[in-house]
């Protein structure tokens, strides 16, 4: 969708992927990618760590049960999706803003592992529907159709 800040990041999963259910039975997954640079110090002949960002994802509907599925904490993955900013209130009163990441895509990273990936049934977007395109989640503007992350 034009307008919308898209970003490929390359970390770690800091967690197991948890899988939750909004209030209309959507399915969607929340985890954590660490990602930070490496770089070598001539001086020392060392590498150093860089900061340490860490970016909280989700992945929604039947990609959301595929990585919660597939991926575990320590996998090196490659994720690409969409940057949202969602605002929420504190126990006591005070007004947050966080920045996360909606996952369009991703995947294990193959540059120290390998990995077999295996075609999953369509299942018509949310897992619980037959699989025709009247089911379709995506055919819609809005992929999140009034739904909000349950974490």
């Amino acid at each position: 969708m034009s307008g919308e800040t898209t970003i490929t990041i390359i970390g770690n999963l800091t967690d197991d992927p948890k899988l939750n259910y909004t209030q209309t039975g959507t399915a969607v997954a929340g985890f954590t990618i660490a990602s930070s640079s490496r770089t070598y110090d001539k001086q020392v002949e060392q590498w150093k760590d860089g900061e340490v960002l860490f970016m909280r994802c989700s992945a929604w509907r039947d990609l959301g049960e595929h990585v919660t599925e597939s991926l575990t904490r320590g996998t090196r993955v490659i994720a690409s999706g969409r940057l949202r900013m969602r605002t929420y209130e504190t126990s006591d009163g005070d007004k947050r803003t966080v920045t996360e990441m909606t996952v369009d895509e991703i995947g294990p990273s193959l540059r120290f592992a390998t990995a077999k990936p295996q075609k999953a049934a369509r299942t018509g977007g949310n897992g619980h529907g037959n699989g025709t395109p009247a089911d379709d989640p995506w055919a819609s503007a809005n992929p999140y159709q009034g739904d909000e992350p349950p974490f």
